[in-house]
């Protein structure tokens, strides 16, 4: 049981839609990512997913619309529910995410950006 220094945390990984793992909590992941522009239309089935902006401009869009999140704002994206994260002007966005363990990064989309491992960091 230590404090995480989730700044400090992020100086350990580049790679953008890449996620890494700091911490676990029953059978939930605490995950920090760094998002530079589009993503992939996903969903997933089974699970929420919890994004919290820790640095930038987060655009989630939905089918129907697009909500902006900033800054030290969150959003939940409930299960089932098609989206498509991404963001503007070539800026990188830190993000960190909450959800279960049996996650898929893009649930049931392969893609190029799919990312079956998460290292812990």
């Amino acid at each position: 049981m230590k404090a995480i220094n989730i700044k400090e945390k992020f100086t350990k990984f580049h790679n953008n839609w890449h996620p890494h793992q700091i911490a676990v909590v029953d059978d939930m992941q605490v995950i920090l990512a760094k998002l530079k522009g589009e993503f992939v239309w996903h969903s997933h089935d089974d699970e929420d997913e919890l994004f919290q902006v820790i640095k930038g401009t987060l655009y989630m869009q939905f089918r129907n619309r697009t909500e902006i999140v900033k800054e030290g704002e969150l959003i939940v994206v409930p299960r089932g529910v098609e989206h498509n994260p991404y963001t503007k002007n070539n800026e990188e966005v830190h993000v960190l995410l909450f959800e279960k363990l049996s996650t898929a990064h893009t649930g049931n989309i392969k893609h190029e950006k799919t990312q079956t491992h998460y290292p812990k960091i």
